[in-house]
């Protein structure tokens, strides 16, 4: 019997679904969050051990250039939320060593550099890149033209005005810069992010590629000054200022159904509460396999979809509180992709191996973008490497400790060797998270923090053209990495929006 009704329930309070109640709740509808863990926010969030505050997952997030179509997750949080979030801008893009290589090269923000950089290493890159950029530019803008004309689209106008984005809609990122004879010295310079998507650049679509290149480029790129715990806050606040209501340590253990139709949830405590939609922040593997009830009412087809596609990435990190001051130690720079090569495949298939040397890792030095993250004579450096699903699966209890232990010495030596800077004789705290980690504290399917890897088959495009069809019950929306903007912080946060308006536009009161 239900207790309580709600126009609608938010499962997860991600970023994705605390986006998603704030728009519910800013246009009038009476929203409940529901947040299993004790803290809002998922991977956007923050830990203490000993002096020093870590920062969970992100690395950064890029805010474009402002254009009539292109609006950045940064405006938006800042002057469309008018959320109260203070944001600090990364001195540059990225450094990339690559050690079989000997490439050590220092990448600012803005295309113009960007091309500068590399066409000084690889001469006769320019053309090529400076044809490469203005497509990256035309497929992002198409993006911005889709998301901002979802109710009067007009397929002939996209193709007239953004017929390349059409054109290369089907291809790999790999296609595209072979077909615009990108020397391969010139993607070891340009293809650092790839681990950002998870997906080998081989397989990865171009489209979802570009769109992420050109963000980052096209300006700059911006961390929250007290971790992305202060925008999961800032959204709290929001919702129960508009109206909302936020509960944690609240699960979800089933979506009620009846004839094909949302009718409520029922929590773990075995209260069921009563709405008509709900917008989830979690895998539609993981609904469609344990959450809908009764399960007789899920379609043959929502387990076929689900089942066709492929898991993306969890992560493996490293994070270091060090006893000295990062300029002391030599770290000059926010932002280190540190690989052997750049075989996206090959680092890719390392993903499946924890043991392997074979990674790229993406790490940061937080102090470098945010001097006062940590105490006064101390920094702080978090090492990343994508770990594949299943990765940790047949890992024995008795030797998960001696696991991580093998993981962190593997990122602490690579990163050691790659740049000469002594790490170990500064070590004050160190933590290891794996994906059992992720999975524990976030409830995410497996552990993964990535959601379906966007293959140019299950891209964007694909999932925008196919989002109908994939609506197997009415009332029930995804947000977060899963939905179709694919993963990534600003994707999640951009989902929740568009969950919230098709919401409202079911209901007829879309603002």
């Amino acid at each position: 019997m239900f207790i309580m009704s709600y126009d609608a329930v938010v499962m997860g309070a991600g970023l994705g679904g605390l986006c998603a109640a704030f728009e519910l709740s800013k246009n009038g509808i009476k929203t409940l969050l529901l947040e299993q863990h004790n803290l809002p926010g998922g991977f956007a969030s923050s830990f203490v051990r000993g002096r020093f505050e870590f920062e969970p997952s992100l690395h950064e997030i890029p805010d474009p250039a402002t254009t009539k179509d292109i609006r950045s997750v940064i405006r938006y949080l800042k002057d469309d939320a008018e959320l109260d979030i203070d944001f600090l801008e990364i001195p540059e893009a990225y450094r990339v060593i690559l050690t079989e290589k000997n490439l050590n090269v220092r990448v600012p923000f803005g295309w113009d550099n960007l091309i500068d950089v590399i066409a000084d290493n690889v001469p006769g890159s320019r053309e090529p890149l400076e044809n490469y950029r203005d497509l990256c530019i035309e497929v992002q803008a198409a993006f911005g033209y889709l998301n901002n004309h979802q109710d009067d689209l007009s397929y002939l106008k996209l193709l007239r005005e953004h017929g390349n984005f059409i054109r290369t809609g089907s291809y790999t990122a790999e296609e595209v810069a072979d077909a615009l004879k990108i020397p391969q010295a010139a993607k070891d310079i340009l293809y650092p992010y790839w681990c950002y998507l998870g997906v080998p650049m081989e397989r990865v679509s171009f489209s979802l590629w570009a769109s992420m290149l050109n963000a980052y480029m096209s300006h700059s790129a911006a961390i929250p000054t007290l971790r992305s715990h202060e925008i999961s806050s800032a959204f709290i606040h929001a919702i129960e200022a508009q109206g909302g209501e936020c509960r944690m340590n609240s699960r979800v253990d089933k979506i009620l159904t009846e004839n094909g139709e949302v009718r409520g949830v029922r929590l773990s405590s075995g209260e069921e509460i009563s709405c008509p939609n709900v917008v989830c922040n979690s895998s539609p593997t993981r609904v469609y396999s344990s959450l809908i009830s009764p399960s007789s009412d899920i379609p043959k087809m929502a387990h076929q979809n689900v089942n066709s596609r492929i898991h993306g990435f969890s992560l493996a990190v490293v994070y270091l509180g060090l006893d000295i001051d990062h300029k002391s130690l030599g770290l000059e720079d926010y932002s280190y992709f540190i690989a052997p090569h750049m075989d996206t495949e090959e680092l890719y298939e390392a993903s499946h191996d924890y043991k392997s040397e074979n990674i790229m890792q993406a790490s940061v030095c937080l102090n470098v973008g945010n001097p006062g993250c940590s105490p006064p004579g101390t920094c702080i450096l978090s090492m990343t490497v994508g770990q594949s699903d299943g990765s940790w699966d047949k890992i024995l209890p008795v030797d998960y400790f001696e696991a991580k232990k093998v993981i962190a010495d593997i990122m602490i030596n690579q990163f050691e060797s790659a740049t000469g800077v002594d790490l170990r004789s500064h070590i004050e705290e160190i933590e290891v998270a794996t994906p059992q980690t992720f999975a524990r504290y976030t409830g995410a399917w497996n552990g993964l923090v990535y959601g379906y890897e966007p293959e140019p088959w299950d891209g964007i495009i694909p999932r925008v053209l196919g989002k109908e069809k994939e609506n197997y019950f009415k009332g029930l929306v995804f947000c977060g990495g899963y939905s179709y903007r694919a993963h990534g912080y600003s994707s999640s946060i951009l989902s929740g929006k568009a969950a919230a308006e098709d919401i409202l536009s079911s209901r007829g009161d879309k603002s």
